[in-house]
């Protein structure tokens, strides 16, 4: 088991996009595994590779119950978004102590390569989807507090500052 320590805010990696998969290696392999150990240390629902400072397009989601259910991600992109929206308190492990409300697509349709290297096409509903964008963010260089008004953004920010 290989737990990962987490970049911390405003480490510049977590707003540059990672890079995409051109051929899954041993170390993308590595990479999903150490994702899956350091999402289950936190405990939480989904991780993305540039969290750990590795700047590669790989995300892990596993929003179930029972855990163990972890889905694998390389170059990740939704497909299609539902018009409906949900509601969810998020946070990242890269600013600790926080979290806001942020509203998202309810369901999502997502084109991915799996472990394999095979193109893959899965819908996510719920928890699920709500994790799937929030990671699909990170790999690209946002953050959910991105999706909040500058005011409460810059809230948000002086507060986990304060909390450091």
């Amino acid at each position: 088991m290989t737990v990962r320590p987490c970049l911390h805010w405003p480490d510049k990696r977590l707003r540059t996009p990672a890079e995409p998969i051109v051929e899954l290696t041993d170390a993308d392999h590595q990479t999903w595994v150490d994702l899956i150990d350091t999402m289950e240390a936190m405990p939480g629902v989904g991780m993305g590779a540039n969290q750990i400072g590795v700047m590669r397009r790989l995300i892990v989601v596993d929003a179930s119950s029972e855990r163990g259910q972890a889905v694998k991600m390389g170059n990740p992109e939704v497909l299609h978004a539902s018009i409906e929206l949900r509601e969810h308190e998020e946070a990242s492990p890269n600013l600790p102590g926080v979290s806001a409300v942020i509203k998202r697509p309810r369901a999502v349709t997502v084109r991915y390569l799996d472990e394999q290297g095979r193109i893959a096409r899965k819908d996510f509903v719920g928890l699920w989807a709500t994790s799937v964008q929030h990671q699909i963010d990170h790999i690209n260089g946002r953050m959910y507090f991105d999706h909040l008004s500058r005011t409460k953004r810059d809230m948000l920010i002086k507060k986990a500052r304060k909390l450091a």
